[in-house]
């Protein structure tokens, strides 16, 4: 029986090689498409998830509580991992973990830089980062013990084994010896080249010894009896008795995450956890069910706009005793057929696409051919896609009656229509919302890409500060402002396209002594005005002019707000206990992302600061000739390090990625979704131009006009799309507006965003009719008329 369904299916494919194409086509562009977020949301569920010991893996937030509101991020004291490990029961081991950037190491006379880390000496006990040499207990037992990574031991040393007890320069400064080597997995949302110690981060940064200061990561890893519901319950309070300047105006809380939830989930809002990237893969997760669904669609009116040529054959069946079930098992069949063509299609496409996929995404997706369980969910997928997209023809061709099929009185009800046209409009619905997103998308990614900052990013270069160079940075400005191309230099703690440190350190006069608010802050060196191109709305800039300009402050308009100083310059301003004097406000400037509102600053004058960047403004059109000349004079005086530089209009587009992958992924997404929609449209308007026939043979006869006929078919369809529209404005307004709330800045959602996507449907499904309906309207009446 099921070889005479599969045979009968294969020579109606073939007699219909057209319809076949165009349904197997659509089809697999919906699973291809399905197949695509498929891996990538694999993908992403399965960053940090491949430590063996992930489930009792814990990351420590803090929740601080100031001003009348709540900020958490997963900041803690440099101390704090070997104060939990002391204290509490249930903590079999615990790490500190802190980024480090950019440095430079040397080996003979190869001077590389990389990107690395410090961390615990029981971070490999905790982690599976796989170790290519060393011991997880012995991977960093001391301070002056390093562990590098498999591309760094081969840069260096030719291979892992070779670098094993080697010693390494580190910043020109310090000799390291290698004590392991290291693999880092794709999977890993942590991408190092190196690992310090901890004891030599907290031997280089004194200010992580004290309770009252935050910024590493800590790391948990519970026992296995161990109940992480209470253990979050007991570390609420654990900084009370050690962090002395909490206050009935600032507390700290303590919570922990799972250490592979962070990847997904590392939104806070009002100090709890609320979303992340997860967010995203629920959305992609939706477009991938909706995709398949519209392909599914598409493959229901294709086949339905056949039913008239198959309406005899059916007839035929039934009176030599076909039953329904029987010729329902061979529609069924006859789907399922043309989905696993249409899957190995899909399959073909993926590995052509796969490459640009991950290109765009940032992606190392490989195609899983020896994964059982992936060909399992595609053996299902062709099957669940098949009975689906099977499901309303097998019903619909096994309804017929053979006693009018034979007679040639083949009706259709009204049912049925609403049905078919029903579908359509929920394709387009489907459709329509995504182009409307992709529009507000495209504006929002071009709003933050372009928006006014309130400095002039353009032509701007960040220069480290390192090695020599620290201490000559008054001879490499010098020197700088004398090359062409250059026309102002200053130097920043924190680049001006992401300045984080905040502090609740501030006195004034009049301040609320029960009251503790948050200043970000940074130092710079002269000319920082001028340099960034900022804009001063009181007072002036630092100056050599003013030696007491080596305690005065300048503030942004947020903190001009939060002191509340009627005319802020000259007055009293205390920082970190040292007092001074405000010399300048400057107006509100973006430092961060616009996802956060603009914080209150305040920047102190560091000249000599032994850390940093310095920022240099090029002219325009002559950057590459600034650059090539400060290269020269950065190996002159800081020889012994490589000469590396950032623009700072690069580094504010690294602040969205997500967004940029968002606004493309969802281009492809709009684009295959209105082309398979389309292809459902087509579908409908054959399965209607075979029931008009002779309707519009009798219309011509009559005298109609072709531009009538056309406007008859035409109009009915484009009926169809008006409704979706109609649907899908509300329904995209809301996803979008609820999607713009994660920025503190944004555009607002005009009008004129749905009638273009309105109007974009519209002609496209204008475009798609149009063949069909000028075939029907300027066909000979007299084939249309002549009896069958």
């Amino acid at each position: 029986m099921l070889k005479n369904f599969f045979k009968v299916a294969i020579r109606n494919l073939w007699k219909h090689k057209g319809y076949s194409l165009l349904n197997i086509f659509g089809l697999a562009m919906g699973m291809t498409c399905s197949l695509l977020i498929l891996l990538w949301i694999q993908d992403e569920r399965g960053v940090d998830a491949w430590h063996t010991k992930a489930d009792r893996l814990y990351r420590v937030y803090e929740r601080q509580y100031y001003d009348g509101k709540v900020e958490a991020g997963y900041y803690t004291p440099g101390l704090l991992p070997a104060e939990m490990k002391k204290v509490l029961p249930e903590v079999e081991l615990a790490t500190g973990f802190t980024w480090e950037g950019d440095n430079t190491f040397q080996v003979g006379e190869k001077i590389l830089k990389e990107k690395g880390c410090s961390a615990g000496p029981a971070f490999f006990q905790m982690f599976d980062y796989p170790l290519l040499e060393g011991s997880p207990a012995t991977a960093l037992p001391g301070p002056a013990d390093i562990a590098i990574s498999r591309k760094m031991a081969v840069d260096f040393f030719g291979s892992p084994r070779e670098a094993i007890g080697k010693p390494i320069r580190y910043q020109n400064s310090r000799i390291f010896t290698v004590t392991a080597v290291f693999d880092v997995p794709e999977m890993s949302s942590e991408k190092f080249d190196y690992l310090k110690s901890w004891d030599n981060f907290l031997e280089e940064n004194s200010w992580a010894k004290e309770w009252g200061n935050n910024g590493p990561n800590t790391f948990l890893l519970l026992r296995k009896d161990a109940n992480a519901e209470l253990v979050r319950k007991k570390i609420t309070h654990f900084l009370d008795n050690l962090n002395k300047e909490q206050s009935k105006s600032f507390r700290i809380e303590l919570g922990m995450q799972r250490s592979r939830d962070v990847y997904l989930h590392s939104t806070f809002k009002n100090g709890e956890i609320a979303g992340g990237r997860i967010e995203y893969v629920r959305l992609f997760s939706i477009v991938a069910v909706f995709i398949l669904l519209i392909a599914c669609i598409n493959f229901m009116n294709l086949t339905t706009a056949r039913s008239v040529k198959r309406a005899k054959e059916i007839g035929i069946r039934k009176v030599v005793g076909a039953v329904r079930p029987a010729l329902i098992r061979q529609f069924i069949s006859e789907a399922i057929l043309l989905a696993s063509f249409a899957m190995i299609l899909a399959l073909g496409l993926l590995v052509l696409v796969l490459p640009f996929f991950n290109q765009m995404t940032g992606k190392h997706i490989i195609f899983p051919y020896g994964s059982s369980s992936f060909w399992l969910w595609m053996a299902a997928l062709t099957l669940v896609t098949g009975a689906i997209a099977g499901s309303y023809p097998a019903l619909f061709l096994s309804s017929f009656q053979p006693i009018r099929v034979l007679k040639g009185g083949l009706k259709f009800g009204g049912g049925a229509a609403w049905l078919r046209k029903g579908l359509v409009v929920f394709q387009f619905v489907l459709s329509i919302v995504l182009i409307i997103g992709t529009i507000i998308i495209a504006g929002q990614v071009n709003y933050v890409r372009t928006m006014n900052l309130g400095f002039d990013r353009e032509n701007l270069v960040y220069i480290p500060l390192e090695g020599d160079l620290t201490g000559k940075y008054s001879t490499f400005k010098e020197e700088a402002l004398r090359l062409p191309g250059v026309s102002d230099v200053t130097r920043m703690t924190s680049e001006p396209t992401q300045i984080e440190n905040g502090t609740g350190g501030v006195d004034w006069d009049g301040k609320d002594p029960n009251v503790l608010p948050m200043f970000t802050q940074a130092s710079v060196g002269y000319d920082m005005a001028r340099t960034l191109r900022l804009q001063f709305v009181a007072g002036r800039d630092f100056s050599r002019d003013f030696a007491t300009d080596s305690v005065g402050y300048i503030i942004n308009e947020s903190a001009l707000k939060k002191i509340g100083y009627k005319d802020p310059v000259g007055k009293r301003l205390t920082f970190w206990q040292k007092k001074g004097t405000i010399v300048g406000v400057l107006k509100d400037f973006h430092f961060n992302s616009l996802h956060e509102p603009i914080q209150p600053l305040i920047i102190r004058l560091r000249e000599h600061e032994d850390w940093g960047s310095a920022l240099v403004r090029t002219k325009a059109g002559q950057t590459k000739q600034a650059l090539a000349e400060l290269e020269r004079l950065c190996r002159e005086l800081n020889p012994k390090f490589p000469f590396t530089y950032r623009f700072a209009d690069e580094e504010y587009q690294k602040l969205y990625k997500s967004e940029a992958i968002v606004h493309s992924l969802s281009n492809c997404f709009a684009f295959l979704a209105i082309f398979i929609s389309c292809l459902g449209l087509l579908g409908l308007a054959m399965f209607t131009a075979e029931q008009r026939t002779k309707e519009f043979g009798i219309r011509k006869v009559l005298g109609a006009r072709v531009s009538t006929l056309f406007g008859l078919l035409s109009r009915e369809f484009l009926l169809l799309v008006l409704i979706a529209f109609v649907v899908a404005s509300p329904l995209a307004w809301w996803a979008m507006h609820v999607w713009l709330q994660n920025f503190a800045y944004h555009i607002d959602v005009q009008w004129w965003v749905f009638l273009l996507a309105g109007g974009t449907a519209l002609l496209i499904a204008l475009l798609t009719v149009s063949f069909q309906a000028l075939k029907v309207a300027v066909a000979n009446p007299v084939k249309s008329l002549r009896t069958e």
